[in-house]
Formats: C-alpha cells, sequence, structure tokens
C-alpha cells in the first residue's frame, strides 16, 4: 500500500489533570498524494472534555470550499485511516485505530494489534473482525456513534488549522516587523474530511517513562497517522 504520514509525540496517563494538545500539520502535502484522497491535512491528539479519555482527529482531502464541493466531498472506500500507537518506544506501532469506509457507512477498528508493524507497516490490514460503524455525516447531517465507552465521528468539518500564510511567507522573505496577534486565519471558512475518535485512557498500556527529559516520570506515546491506499 502507498502511504502518507504525520506523526507526534504524546503522553498523559501519569498526569490526569495534564492539559494535552499535540498536532502535525501538513496543508501542503507531498506531490506523490497532495489533492489525492490520501491527503492528510492534519492530525490532532489530545485529552477530552472528560480527562479519561483522549481523542484522535485526522482531517483529509482539504481544503473544501463550503457548499457544494463540500456536500460532494467522499471518503474513498479504498483508501484505510490508520491512527498508529507505540507504547514501548521502539517507534513500531503496538496498537491501531483504523477506520475505512464501506458503502455510505466508515467503519472503525480497534484499538487492536496490527497485523503488520514497523518496516512492514505499509503492508497493515485491518486488524479486528468486530468493526464499530458510524454513518458518513453530511454538513447538515451530524452523526455521533458510540461504543464500548468510544466515540466516533466522521464527515466534513470547517478546518481548525489556524495558520497566517502570507504572514509566514514575510518572515521566510525577511520582511515581516513585529509581532501580530492573533494574525490573520488563512484557513477559516475552508472544509475538510474528518475522523474523529475518542476513547478511555484505559484502552491503553501504560506508556514509556524517561523519554521526556522534562517530566521523566510521565508516561509516553509515539502516536502518528497513515493513509493506505489498496493496491
Amino acid at each position: 500500500m502507498k502511504k502518507s504520514k504525520l506523526f507526534t509525540i504524546m503522553g498523559g496517563l501519569g498526569l490526569a489533570t495534564m492539559s494535552l494538545f499535540l498536532m502535525s500539520s501538513d496543508q501542503n502535502d507531498a506531490p506523490a498524494v497532495s489533492g489525492t484522497t490520501a491527503d492528510i491535512v492534519d492530525f490532532y491528539a489530545f485529552e477530552g472534555a472528560n480527562s479519561s479519555n483522549f481523542v484522535f482527529a485526522a482531517t483529509v482531502q482539504g481544503l473544501l470550499t463550503p457548499g457544494t464541493p463540500t456536500e460532494q466531498a467522499a471518503f474513498d472506500e479504498t483508501i484505510l485511516i490508520e491512527f498508529n500507537i507505540d507504547y514501548n518506544n521502539d517507534l513500531k506501532e503496538d496498537l491501531v485505530i483504523q477506520a475505512i469506509k464501506r458503502g455510505d457507512s466508515m467503519y472503525f477498528f480497534g484499538p487492536s494489534a496490527p497485523a503488520y508493524s514497523g518496516s512492514e507497516g505499509t503492508k497493515s490490514t485491518i486488524a479486528s473482525s468486530a468493526p464499530n460503524s458510524v454513518k458518513i455525516s453530511t454538513a447538515e447531517d451530524v452523526q455521533i456513534a458510540e461504543n464500548n465507552g468510544m466515540k466516533f465521528f466522521a464527515g466534513p468539518r470547517e478546518d481548525p488549522f489556524f495558520f497566517d500564510f502570507n504572514r509566514f511567507n514575510e518572515i521566510l522573505a525577511g520582511t515581516a516587523t513585529g509581532f501580530e496577534n492573533p494574525g490573520n486565519d488563512t484557513y477559516a471558512g475552508t472544509n475538510v474530511l474528518s475522523v474523529v475518535v475518542e476513547f478511555p485512557k484505559s484502552m491503553l498500556p501504560n506508556g514509556t517513562t524517561g523519554v521526556n527529559p522534562f517530566a521523566a516520570g510521565t508516561p509516553m506515546y509515539n502516536v502518528w497517522l497513515e493513509t493506505k491506499r489498496k493496491q
């Protein structure tokens, strides 16, 4: 399978009151996947409003103009969206949460041990035979499925990533003066297809301590997002 990946690190099981929000962004993806149904826009990992939960959010196929283009946007049945979790710090996925479209529904699997990991992760297959299902939403038809303490969403949403692209270019060119707060949100009013999973922290084994020199006692996880196209 061809794949696109965004990677980040998170911690949290050791600090239940920790304010956690981690993000990887790639609005301008590699030429091989840019503009395709496998194109990753952003990956977010954070502690839920319920501090006992983690939330993973993937956005793909950006950027969509609100209206007809958004209504016509659809997840691709040949694209597997996979959240990868490494809890022993060997940089190989120990658990995965997967989402794939089948007909008019999005099916979710996991957290489950993957069939392949590490360098063979590109061959990853569906990790569980017992899916949870959420029907793909439209902008007017919001649906959140719940099962076994987990919540699932799949559908279009406004791009949450705040980025002042023009100011960024001015900084690179050396022509920026001062600091604008908050700046201009370049992507305001544009949409992306979103996949969101909220799940109890208790579903994960303890992470690895001693990884973060500023919080040595906090269990840490490596988490990353991949899109994999069926060959």
